[in-house]
């Protein structure tokens, strides 16, 4: 299996080798190689999804008092424990915490709380960068019919990201939420801000309401979300995922989010929709940093990632997954990226994009699932015959 692997990149995943260092963050409080790497030596094979209930259409309607659902919450991470998932990427939003937080952090501590109950420990993200740059409290709107991901909202918005007068209550967020959980042992660990120089989303749909200084504004603030966050002395890892540019092992290479992005996190985390050979490929590329590895997005199954091809891959070279998408619900990301130009309203594409459950927990592929069963049943690096 996987002769197409080179031999060098197997051994390096095994032996979690270093082949190169980038230069450490100037606070001098990012993790070293070793603790990063001793950290997921205790970790199982992470394997989970990017998780919102199929009940919300973005961040705010899963975590405002008005709509947020501990039993639905309950009842679909009950269906991940089930298929062995024992982690989720969860986004939080700065907005929703600014309205109320006391509030926001009871409701979260019961997320933690239903999550440690199905043994699964969340990635929790505290920035975002995609989609619809101007996110408003109270109800959200309903989904565009056929359209992928049409009700997701960035978080700061654009209103937040160009005023520096509100950058305080961005560094009260990051401070109050790390500063909790800081040695919460149910917490995996902190992704400080997702796609941080993406330009939006939806095929140029939101371009006119972006910032025009947003990758000036996040190359500033990144740095600054890791600081905020390290002031708190997490016990979990900080990362931050890279996800474009064609070759992410040469620093020299990369814009300055990106560089921060490498430069700061404590493990590496990265995003990547193709094909299961550019998928190791972007493994090796990576693995010249020395840390742990964590691919906190893919899943695309018209564009070539799925869960038969990738995840073997991946638990064979110990890289911690997270597919985009668990149940098909308000967020329609069984849609592909392509409906926001041709919207899926009279025909529904055969084949799903992301997801992997229908709304009652029925598998959309029953195969899928006995995968992610198979493969975090067995011990670390071994793939078992599927």
């Amino acid at each position: 299996m996987f002769k197409w692997l080179p031999k060098l990149l197997v051994a390096a995943a095994l032996a979690g080798a270093s082949l190169a260092q980038p230069a450490l963050a100037a606070t001098g409080e990012r993790w070293s190689q070793e603790e990063a790497n001793a950290w997921y030596a205790k970790q199982p094979w992470l394997v989970g999804s990017n998780y919102i209930p199929a009940n919300a259409i973005n961040q705010l309607e899963m975590w405002q008092a008005e709509t947020f659902d501990p039993k639905r919450i309950d009842l679909e991470l009950g269906w991940a424990q089930d298929m062995g998932m024992n982690t989720m990427r969860v986004f939080l939003h700065d907005m929703a915490w600014h309205q109320d937080p006391k509030g926001f952090k009871r409701r979260l501590e019961t997320f933690l709380q239903i999550s440690a109950k199905h043994g699964i420990k969340p990635m929790l993200v505290l920035f975002d960068s995609c989609w619809d740059p101007d996110p408003k409290l109270g109800p959200q709107r309903p989904p565009i019919p056929g359209v992928h991901n049409s009700g997701w909202v960035q978080g700061p918005g654009t209103a937040a990201l160009d005023d520096p007068k509100q950058h305080a209550r961005l560094e009260a967020y990051v401070k109050d939420i790390v500063g909790t959980y800081a040695k919460d042992d149910r917490v995996l660990a902190w992704d400080v801000w997702n796609e941080p120089d993406n330009e939006g989303g939806g095929s140029g749909f939101y371009q006119p309401r972006e910032s025009k200084h947003k990758f000036d504004r996040v190359a500033e603030l990144l740095p600054q979300v890791f600081a905020w966050a390290r002031t708190q002395k997490p016990t979990q890892p900080l990362t931050s995922g890279l996800w474009h540019n064609p070759d992410w092992n040469k620093l020299e290479g990369l814009n300055r989010v990106e560089r921060a992005q490498v430069e700061l996190s404590d493990v590496i985390s990265f995003h990547t929709y193709a094909w299961p050979e550019d998928f190791a490929q972007r493994v090796q590329e990576l693995q010249v940093y020395g840390r742990p590895l964590l691919c906190t997005e893919y899943l695309a199954r018209g564009a070539g990632s799925t869960i038969d091809g990738v995840l073997p891959v991946a638990k064979k070279l110990n890289v911690g997954m997270y597919n985009w998408g668990f149940v098909d619900g308000k967020t329609q990301t069984r849609f592909p990226w392509d409906s926001w130009e041709r919207p899926y309203t009279q025909k529904p594409p055969t084949l799903w994009f992301h997801d992997l459950l229908h709304g009652d927990g029925k598998p959309y592929r029953a195969r899928e699932i006995e995968i992610i069963r198979a493969l975090s049943r067995a011990p670390k690096n071994e793939v078992p015959a599927l």
